[in-house]
């Protein structure tokens, strides 16, 4: 019998593919029966105009296990967004859960008892870009999200890489700030 998963989180960044296509997932994962699976209900019932929240499904009528919940992580307002997000994205999360499962980081028996919400990050130019490329999308998003719950599943970062990394790494975005590029 596999060790209880009460509550996990990860996350993972995969860019520098063709404009518009990095991914930047955040997940909780942990049993149906716990904070997660209640989480994941409470999310499912509670939807909200421009933050709909749909299950990780192959196609339509074909959902993952673990369930998974995908979540905006911005306020979506256009159809071309919501059709890539709830298209080419999701169905990039359901391969990347299944990858998971597949590589031993999810436990297969535990497949039908966990639960993963999904926070997805979609870059707003995919809703402008006549030239978005739909297969390097789904690849990033599906590496991205294995990734995460790699991460998740086996603590990474470690505490004491943290410790021990804590004064080289500066925040990109923080970065930017202190060069003058935003």
């Amino acid at each position: 019998m596999s060790e209880r998963i009460i509550l996990r989180t990860g996350e993972s960044l995969v860019a520098g593919g063709p404009p518009f296509t990095a991914a930047e997932p955040e997940v909780v994962i942990g049993e149906l029966d716990g904070p997660v699976g209640t989480a994941l209900a409470t999310l499912t019932g509670n939807q909200s105009a421009g933050h709909s929240k749909v299950y990780a499904i192959l196609n339509t009528d074909i959902q993952v296990r673990p369930v998974t919940l995908c979540v905006s992580k911005v306020t979506v307002k256009n159809t071309r967004y919501t059709n890539i997000l709830m298209g080419t994205v999701q169905a990039a999360i359901a391969n990347g859960v299944l990858d998971a499962v597949r590589s031993g980081a999810i436990p297969k028996e535990k497949a039908n008892d966990l639960g993963i919400i999904c926070s997805v990050w979609l870059n707003p130019g995919v809703a402008t870009d006549d030239n978005l490329d739909h297969q390097a999308l789904f690849d990033i998003h599906r590496k991205a999200m294995t990734q995460a719950i790699e991460k998740a599943m086996n603590h990474q970062p470690s505490i004491d890489w943290l410790l021990e990394h804590q004064e080289e790494i500066t925040h990109k975005y923080f970065q930017m700030g202190l060069d003058g590029k935003i």
